[in-house]
């Protein structure tokens, strides 16, 4: 198992890690509000800061929180957002 695999099996402990890694935005997201300080350093290692910046702009609904949602509109500088990604339900 690659370091990139345990981190996703670690944060999708529902699925297998490959199944996680299939989508790179929600894994990206998931890393992003549920990941350790280790974490980020081995995803960082395979996914550019333009893959982790297109979360912010295409992010899923319901993984960010408050804090990390905030946290890496300050760390990436951009725009304070205004509000969380939210589910759309009909």
């Amino acid at each position: 198992m690659t370091d990139l695999e345990k981190v996703a099996s670690r944060l999708f402990w529902w699925k297998a890690p490959a199944e996680a890694l299939v989508d790179p935005n929600r894994f990206l997201a998931q890393v992003m509000t549920y990941g350790t300080v280790e974490d980020l350093a081995i995803v960082r290692r395979y996914f550019p800061e333009s893959a982790f910046r297109e979360v912010l702009t295409n992010p899923p609904a319901g993984v960010f929180d408050p804090r990390s949602w905030s946290y890496w509109h300050v760390y990436f500088n951009l725009k304070s957002p205004t509000e969380l990604p939210t589910r759309k339900l009909p």
